[in-house]
């Protein structure tokens, strides 16, 4: 570079504000400081700099503020965000607003000084067009995927840049990493954001079926066919159509997927008329497609078509650092439905937490949090709420009752105990809490002698066990 690059530091924090321009001035930048977004905003109308790197919350005027002001006077000015408040919303939305680039605290310097570099690097060569110009779209109503891992972060800053093309999108992850929530937030900031967004389970529709859920039906076509109705795919027509577990579609059912991306139109069962579709498809595995193609199992064909873009879910052990923002998140959904609110978690369940290797993720984690608070006697959770798998280190995970040891029987009793009386009776509900079958919830029930000679009584007085 010809001339030192300048950069404009935006952060109401002095002490921040001094250890970033120390970083980036030791790099070789210029430096100017800005205590707030209103201060920025004069400075940028009065020096040209080459970026700018900006802290999100402050007040009056925000990092986000700032970003969208500078979008319309200057859309070709990178901007850097930096948070310490790290979510799906805010990584999609800084991205969709049209930030060069989004950094969660605490900064690693390093990146900080790539990064900035980049975006000079980015500014000089784009300097007299405006091709980077964005509209602001609606935030995402996804809210409930967070984390500031970088690796979450990552996948956020990619969702909110493939949210704005209609490519088809595959998600890798394992079971209870959050799929379809991803789906959901790509739809929810894309053009179809107003259309709707269906999902199908693969592994959940027989081949008897598959046909006519998908491409609908007309009158008569079959026994039991007495009116005519529309597919999963015409329904979704204008909007996305989510396909969970792909991997485990039918081949008589890939080969029908494969033509609608082809050709763009279905037919409807019984019908000879084609009917056009306009479908972004966005498709979920836990199973690695290539090794299913290499196999035989799926065809390679159907691959290309659903993987022109990739995003790589990490299950909740690779980011163990964002355990404590989701089960707070969790504590925060669950704690208020009891009457005496469950409002923190002692030190020692959070340590336990992060330490578990959570092979259900983050669906295991939100089930854990709920169990626990229905369980909970006390405004803290504490071990004794916590479910002994959780309690293990080497991550062991039973799903069976009976298994319990012999000395735990009478914790086991209590357990079924408390449960039935905080579902109010509620059996199925109970069941899933203990992470139990139906079935063995009743033969542990008929075992203890609950419901005959001891029913059990919920805070409303009444009797609740009897079917």
């Amino acid at each position: 570079m010809s001339t030192p690059p300048s950069i404009l530091i935006v952060d109401d924090d002095q002490r921040n504000r001094e250890m970033l321009a120390e970083a980036l001035n030791q790099a070789g930048f210029e430096i100017d400081l800005a205590c707030d977004g209103a201060e920025a905003l004069l400075k940028v109308k009065a020096v040209s700099y080459d970026a700018v790197v900006s802290d999100i919350r402050m007040e009056p005027v925000s990092g986000l503020d700032l970003l969208d002001s500078l979008r319309k006077i200057m859309p070709e000015m990178p901007v850097v965000l930096l948070t310490a408040f790290g979510s799906v919303d805010t990584a999609i939305q800084t991205m969709k607003q049209g930030a060069f680039d989004y950094i969660a605290k605490p900064v690693n310097l390093e990146e900080l000084v790539l990064t900035m570099r980049r975006a000079v690097q980015h500014h000089r060569l784009i300097v007299d067009n405006h091709k980077f110009q964005r509209a602001f779209i609606e935030p995402t109503r996804t809210v409930s995927l967070i984390g500031q891992s970088k690796k979450m972060v990552d996948v956020f800053k990619l969702v909110g840049r493939v949210s704005r093309s209609r490519t088809a999108v595959l998600i890798h992850g394992e079971s209870g990493t959050g799929k379809e929530l991803i789906a959901r937030a790509v739809h929810d900031n894309s053009a179809r954001a107003t259309h709707r967004f269906v999902a199908i389970n693969c592994s959940a529709i027989p081949d008897s079926l598959l046909e006519s859920e998908l491409f609908g039906h007309i009158k008569g076509s079959f026994t039991g066919a007495n009116a005519m109705r529309r597919g999963l795919l015409e329904e979704a027509s204008g909007g996305t159509f989510f396909l969970d577990e792909v991997g485990d579609l039918s081949p008589v059912g890939q080969a029908k997927l494969l033509r609608v991306l082809q050709e763009g139109e279905i037919r409807r069962v019984g019908s000879n008329e084609s009917v056009r579709v306009d479908l972004r498809i966005i498709a979920a595995s836990r199973r690695n497609l290539t090794d299913l193609v290499a196999t035989g199992r799926f065809r390679e064909d159907l691959l290309y078509r659903l993987n022109t873009v990739t995003i790589l879910l990490p299950s909740l052990r690779e980011r163990p650092e964002d355990i404590p923002l989701l089960a707070e998140f969790f504590l925060s959904r669950y704690g208020d439905q009891k009457e005496v609110p469950v409002t923190s978690f002692s030190s020692t369940v959070m340590k336990a937490m992060v330490e578990y290797s959570w092979p259900g993720n983050v669906r295991e984690l939100e089930h854990v949090v709920e169990r626990a608070v229905a369980l909970a006697q006390h405004a803290v959770l504490s071990i004794d709420d916590m479910p002994p798998e959780v309690l293990h280190k080497d991550g062991g995970h039973s799903d069976h009752v009976e298994m319990v040891p012999g000395t735990l029987k009478a914790l086991q009793k209590e357990q079924v105990l408390k449960m039935l009386e905080s579902t109010h009776g509620n059996k199925e509900r109970a069941a899933r809490l203990l992470g139990i079958s139906r079935r063995t919830l009743y033969r542990l029930l008929e075992r203890y002698g609950i419901g005959k000679s001891r029913p059990v009584i919920a805070s409303d007085g009444q009797n609740h066990i009897e079917d």
